[in-house]
């Protein structure tokens, strides 16, 4: 199945095992230089109402990935998720 991040961005991750809905895709994480993608990241629950920021992202490891489908993404695991902030690092770097 060829996929692009656009349209991963529209599909929501859910935990297999809890029935959780983490949130939707904001971002991935790349390993240079080979282009592998290594982690998708959900963006933290919004804090009352939005207006006191975000909680930690859920950093989802490749690993845990059980299925991409048309509308969801399926985890299996939640040993491998990791909470934390997005860093912002320089392109070129």
């Amino acid at each position: 199945m060829l996929c692009r991040f656009s349209e991963l961005r529209d599909r929501e991750v859910i935990c297999v095992r809890t029935g959780a809905r983490l949130g939707f895709v904001c971002d991935m994480e790349l390993q240079s230089p080979e282009g592998r993608v290594t982690a998708l990241i959900v963006p933290g629950k919004p804090r009352y109402l939005g207006l006191f920021g975000r909680g930690e992202d859920y950093i989802l490891p490749w690993e845990c990935i059980a299925r991409i489908g048309e509308d969801v993404i399926l985890i299996e695991s939640d040993r491998g998720i990791r909470r934390g902030k997005r860093t912002k690092k320089p392109w070129f770097a």
